[in-house]
Formats: C-alpha cells, sequence, structure tokens
C-alpha cells in the first residue's frame, strides 16, 4: 500500500530529514515572488502599494526561493520539476532543454496564458492544454488558494514523467491539487509540506472530501496528516 504524507511544517526542516536522492521527482510550485494575493472581495490579483483592500492578506509571494532552498531541493531529489521558475532562474542551477508549458486556455485575462515550468529532463519543451473549468472542473471543489492548479495538469505530469510511479516531493503545497493526483495515480508514495495552517486545513478537508468519494479497494492509498 502507498503512503502519502501531509505535512504542516517548514520544508526546509522536513528535507533535512531524508538522504540524498531519496525523491523520484520533486513537483513543485514555490512562490515566485510577484505579489499575488487574493482581495477580500474573494478576487486575486497583484497587490498594489496603499492598496487598503489587500492590507490583511497574507504576504507569502513576496520573497523567492533562496539558493539555499534549491540547494536542498535538488539534494534530496533525482529529477526536479520547477514551476514559474522563469522567475527566479538565477537560482537555478543550469538551464534545461525541457520546459513545461501549461497553456490555461483562458482567453483574453488579466492572468497570463500560459506558466512556465522548468524541468531536469533532457528531453525537448512540452505543452500542456489545461483549461480551468473543463470537463473535470466538478473534481476541483471550490478554489482555495491564488495559485492552485487543476489536478488534470498533474496528471499529465505523472503519466508523461513517472509513468512507473516512485517517491515524489512537493515542498510547497498550497491547494494540494498534486496530492489528489497521487491518490488518483495510486502507485506515489508522496511527502507534501505547507507551512500556512490555513491553506494546510483548507487543503486537508480538500483531501478528506476526495478521499470520502474513492473505492480504497481499488486504489488503496494511506494518508497521514502531519502537524510539525
Amino acid at each position: 500500500m502507498r503512503t502519502i504524507k501531509v505535512i504542516l511544517g517548514d520544508c526546509m526542516d522536513v528535507m533535512q530529514q531524508y538522504e540524498p536522492k531519496y525523491f523520484d521527482l520533486a513537483v513543485v510550485d514555490p512562490p515566485y515572488g510577484i505579489g499575488l494575493i487574493k482581495t477580500e472581495s474573494g478576487n486575486w490579483g497583484i497587490r498594489k502599494e496603499n492598496n487598503e483592500n489587500h492590507s490583511k492578506q497574507k504576504d507569502w509571494d513576496f520573497s523567492k526561493p533562496t539558493i539555499e532552498y534549491i540547494v536542498e531541493l535538488f539534494r534530496v531529489s533525482k529529477d526536479q520539476i520547477l514551476f514559474g521558475a522563469n522567475h527566479y532562474i538565477e537560482v537555478v542551477p543550469y538551464n534545461s532543454t525541457c520546459w513545461i508549458v501549461w497553456d490555461k486556455e483562458n482567453g483574453d485575462n488579466y492572468f497570463a496564458d500560459c506558466e512556465l515550468a522548468w524541468t531536469s529532463f533532457k528531453t525537448a519543451t512540452r505543452k500542456a492544454k489545461i483549461k480551468w473549468g473543463g470537463a473535470n472542473s466538478h473534481r476541483e471543489g471550490k478554489r482555495i488558494h491564488e495559485c492552485q492548479k487543476p489536478v488534470a495538469l498533474y496528471d499529465w505530469i505523472y503519466q508523461k514523467y513517472l509513468p512507473q510511479g516512485g517517491k515524489v516531493l512537493d515542498t510547497h503545497g498550497g491547494s494540494m491539487s498534486n496530492v489528489i493526483s497521487w491518490i488518483k495515480a495510486g502507485n506515489i508514495d508522496g511527502v507534501c509540506v505547507e507551512i500556512d495552517p490555513d491553506y494546510f486545513g483548507d487543503a486537508k478537508k480538500r483531501i478528506q472530501n476526495f478521499l470520502a468519494q474513492q473505492d480504497m479497494f481499488r486504489n488503496p492509498v494511506t494518508v497521514k496528516f502531519i502537524e510539525l
């Protein structure tokens, strides 16, 4: 039976517990440092100076990943997929021939039409056309995080880059779409870390609701929630 650990804690502390190259793949979506927030009206956007409507929002996206984080991530994983790396490419150790282009098919929207993910793979750049609100939107539930990505996007990633399963790390869980994809796959041992207790709580409920709908005899997975 596969085991998935969902941890409330600091990813740097968690990664220190693992030996070098313990994880087959790290798929991470860290803060990009562009100031993305959710406003009090419930919409998402980029915070502007002196905007009092944003005064009470979390400032989690105002710092980019550090070199120390990247070094530790590469230490514990054999391969890596880093969403938003175009915003912090200066700390990524080498260029890649294989970027993932997520085409959101969102039309003329405030947000970018696509998002980029750096990968450590040596193959060609690939594009995933996966629309928010598409055929599988009923599986997503309520959007609970500013950077929430469709579960189908992670399904696509694991089908292409981890088809036989293995050990996967997610250092910035957020909405934990990644975890739901692991449960669906049924062949992944995953560790997902989230430092914010509010996001952790919302994502925990999302996962529990998803688990309640699954036939765990056909797809046996153990999910453990850990608070450090």
